[in-house]
């Protein structure tokens, strides 16, 4: 037990994409609740979703490659 790295003994780590994917998903959801379903009973919420849809999507596409850009850099900052 004492030859164990603090590697081996931390706890698992969550993805940094989990709350992008979150937003991406709503996103989408509320997208096709707004614009495409045809379903009468969703036409009641269509302006909540349609601007939800437009908030959402813009920020978790932004979120991803912030992301991404940060990783990269971290990765070139331990690779010198």
């Amino acid at each position: 037990m004492e030859n164990k790295t603090k590697k081996e003994l931390s706890p698992p780590v969550m993805s940094p994409y989990i709350f992008t994917i979150l937003l991406l998903g709503f996103g989408l959801w509320c997208f096709w609740d707004g614009w495409i379903t045809t379903d009468p009973e969703m036409r009641k919420h269509a302006t909540f979703n349609q601007v939800l849809s437009a908030i959402l999507l813009p920020w978790g596409i932004y979120d991803f490659f912030k992301l991404r850009k940060k990783q990269k850099q971290k990765r070139e900052a331990e690779n010198k």
